[in-house]
């Protein structure tokens, strides 16, 4: 029964806030505006219906409003296996594109959210938190912009005694400290500092 338990999915609720300071890639008549947009995906892949590792990517809406500073409030409630709080390489990976009118969507930069900034603090579940990361350029070194989201364990359900997340107390609370950082990479790499949400990080 408990090893049936384990296995439950949690629900990850994480809001695409906004953007600040987005920089075009190419001055063409086609691209005059920025239309962003965000895609989510989890590294690695972590669906838990059976079994599935497949690679499922959550899109936001387009800011048809153009500029580059977006706004766009979307909500996505993705599920995740247990065990994406006990890998220290496990993340949300965001990408922020702009869609183009008569080409394919261009990056304007990428981040990640790592599970560790999720449960960081050991906060209840229900718990809402503003993070914000600086955007990192394809290559993977300091692009232009800032991403805002704010992030929500929904459910305990499965949760190993290890998972290092705290039941003992249901009540929803919202915390407004915020991080900014470059996050770690997509293969673990610990040698560009990455801040916590618990600090307040200036000059990143």
């Amino acid at each position: 029964m408990s090893h049936k338990n384990h296995h439950q999915p949690l629900i990850l609720e994480i809001t695409v806030i906004s953007a600040e300071g987005l920089k075009k890639k190419t001055s063409s008549i086609f691209s005059n505006k920025i239309r962003p947009f965000v895609e989510l995906t989890t590294v690695p892949p972590y669906n838990p219906i059976n079994g599935d590792k497949t690679c499922r990517v959550h899109k936001s809406t387009v800011y048809d409003e153009g500029g580059v500073n977006p706004r766009w409030g979307d909500k996505f409630r993705i599920p995740v296996d247990p065990t994406f709080f006990t890998n220290k390489f496990a993340s949300i990976y965001l990408q922020v594109y702009t869609k183009r009118l008569m080409a394919r969507q261009v990056q304007l930069g990428w981040c990640q959210i790592p599970s560790s900034d999720i449960i960081g603090g050991y906060h209840p579940v229900g718990t809402v938190r503003y993070l914000s990361y600086r955007l990192r350029a394809k290559d993977g070194y300091r692009g232009h912009g800032v991403v805002n989201v704010a992030v929500k364990l929904e459910s305990q359900k499965g949760l190993s005694d290890n998972s290092g997340l705290s039941r003992s107390s249901p009540e929803k609370r919202v915390f407004q400290t915020t991080a900014l950082g470059i996050p770690v990479t997509l293969f673990g790499d610990h040698s560009t500092p990455h801040q916590h949400a618990s600090w307040t990080a200036i000059g990143c």
